[in-house]
């Protein structure tokens, strides 16, 4: 038992904490956009989320099975845990239509396949910064 207690807590001590940036405009110009716009995680680690600028928050669109879908405030940092190893693609609502996506990945990328397929079809729904998801995608490890 002791043996389980103490894995468990150097697991938790290496969790790791980033920060995903909602941008009106990165350093290259790049419009409504999440910097980074791909990461990779470890399970059990958290992405704190920053709005920037007004009228920002982030939303999960796609998800593994079973993970829990998360939805922060309009202007509020929010962080997140993620246990579930796969792939997620979130977005912000207000700019979704700018292509303002992001990708997380967090250990292996169990559920490829439906992310493959749906990645082209979320794309083509943008009307500007089109090619930025499948550029993002690009990046998942499998």
């Amino acid at each position: 038992m002791r043996f389980i207690l103490l894995l468990f807590a150097i697991c938790v001590a290496y969790a790791k904490d980033y920060e995903v940036k909602m941008l009106d405009l990165d350093k290259q110009g790049n419009t409504m956009v999440f910097e980074p716009g791909f990461i990779q995680i470890q399970p059990g680690d958290t992405i704190t989320f920053v709005p920037t600028h007004k009228t920002h928050y982030v939303q999960s669109k796609l998800i593994p099975d079973d993970a829990e879908h998360f939805l922060s405030e309009l202007d509020e940092r929010a962080t997140f845990k993620f246990d579930k190893e796969g792939v997620y693609i979130y977005v912000c609502p207000p700019h979704q239509m700018m292509n303002m996506v992001g990708i997380i990945q967090v250990g292996n990328a169990l559920n490829i396949q439906k992310i493959r397929d749906s990645v082209p079809k979320l794309d083509r729904r943008a009307q500007v910064n089109r090619g930025r998801l499948i550029e993002y995608a690009k990046a998942i490890k499998e």
